[in-house]
């Protein structure tokens, strides 16, 4: 397999990192973890064409990580796709997924559909081509080459938010005899241990260092939102996992960027990649 990390930032806009998003491909099929900002122009500089990507996995609905997902559909199906396009995700994705195509993007659709028809061109009917799964813990998807299984995580529930309202998936990702787990934003938790357990590599958010946790509000992110180091450190070194790609930086300067993986090292014995966007991992 072959990660893309496509994305890397977070929910403030870095001119050095775009919106969460990556690519895992295996053979000639393609599955796509999030749409954060920039993900459809991020596609097209790792040339992975955007009317042949295979399914897209939600890992949960803040603005970061879907704010593209309207230009990756719609790109793909104005480029020509005809093959459906499944978007999995968390309980509520079928309501974004309906406003954008049905109420945010109903006019573009509509003077597209009629361009083509008095140009020539065959667009389908891209209600036909979309299609929505709400997903839940266990086997979400498999082919002759992928299987994905997903687990709820726990992101923002130290906010003392039910997470029988605001459910937060991340994912498993097994082909051609190895294992990928996509983290999406959590703390330590029981469904992240079950993800990354023994796997050959664990894309995991890492929003701040250890030096940045200097007030009460890093320090409450660290403890309750996001994982940060030194968490993923120990998230990883329990797993056992091989390689430790983290993901969901917070804007930093080189100095602090590097600091950062010498802060995990005490922690976590195996392979730390620093994510940087269009970053290509042989897995």
């Amino acid at each position: 397999m072959q990660i893309t990390l496509l994305g890397t930032g977070g929910p403030k806009p870095d001119p050095h990192r775009q919106g969460p998003c990556l690519s895992i491909q295996a053979k000639d099929r393609c599955l796509i973890f999030d749409t954060g900002r920039g993900a459809a122009t991020q596609m097209a500089a790792a040339n992975i064409s955007l009317d042949r990507i295979n399914r897209i996995f939600i890992t949960h609905l803040h603005y970061d990580h879907i704010g593209n997902l309207g230009d990756v559909m719609l790109s793909g199906w104005n480029l020509g796709r005809k093959q459906p396009l499944v978007v999995y995700g968390p309980e509520g994705i079928k309501d974004v997924v309906q406003a954008l195509l049905e109420r945010v993007y109903k006019k573009d659709i509509e003077f597209r559909m009629t361009e083509a028809s008095r140009t020539g061109v065959t667009l389908a009917n891209i209600q036909d081509i979309i299609k929505v799964k709400e997903a839940g813990p266990g086997l979400v998807y498999e082919d002759d080459i992928f299987k994905v299984f997903c687990e709820y995580v726990s992101h923002g529930h130290g906010l003392g938010i039910s997470q029988d309202t605001w459910k937060c998936l991340g994912y498993r990702v097994k082909a051609q005899g190895k294992s990928i787990a996509v983290s999406g934003d959590t703390v330590a938790c029981q469904g992240i241990d079950t993800l990354a357990k023994n796997t050959d590599a664990l894309v995991l958010c890492c929003y701040l260092s250890e030096k940045e946790q200097g007030n009460i509000e890093s320090s409450f992110i660290a403890e309750h939102i996001l994982a940060c180091s030194p968490q993923v450190g120990k998230i990883a070194q329990k797993a056992g996992t091989g390689k430790l790609i983290l993901t969901h930086i917070r804007e930093k300067g080189k100095e602090e960027t590097k600091n950062l993986a010498q802060e995990i090292k005490k922690d976590f014995s195996g392979q730390i990649i620093i994510g940087q966007d269009l970053l290509v991992i042989d897995v």
